[in-house]
């Protein structure tokens, strides 16, 4: 198993979920209404979240600390899945894009498409 899918492995209760990403059960059953996350569940039909589920609801609670709205978040989330991962892009489609964002002067609190992932950095060779 390669570390992308043990990434999606549900692994987490909603209670776990609550303390990670400070958010409450409704507003993660809400989020998950709204189609911006999607949990498995379990035989007993509880939700079970994985490291993904985690990072999208973290990453949503900040844009809405942010000021933005369901329907952005919702058209951004739609965005980042059309677009490609940064695990397809190249080390040199890497470097040029942070190259773009930092000449852009793009803010802290603006989505990087890079944000967080430096495992790449990190490869052995």
């Amino acid at each position: 198993m390669d570390l992308e899918e043990r990434r999606h492995l549900p692994l987490f209760s909603i209670g776990t979920v609550q303390k990670l990403t400070g958010l409450s059960a409704r507003q993660i059953r809400y989020y998950e209404e709204q189609g911006l996350i999607s949990p498995k569940r379990s035989e007993g039909k509880q939700r079970q979240f994985s490291f993904v589920d985690v990072e999208r609801l973290m990453t949503i609670r900040q844009w809405m600390e942010n000021g933005e709205s369901l329907h952005t978040i919702r058209k951004r989330m739609k965005e980042n899945v059309l677009s490609k991962t940064v695990r397809d892009l190249s080390d040199e489609e890497v470097y040029q894009q942070i190259q773009r964002e930092l000449l852009e002067g793009r803010s802290a609190s603006a989505q990087s498409l890079f944000l967080g992932d430096l495992s790449r950095f990190y490869r052995k060779r």
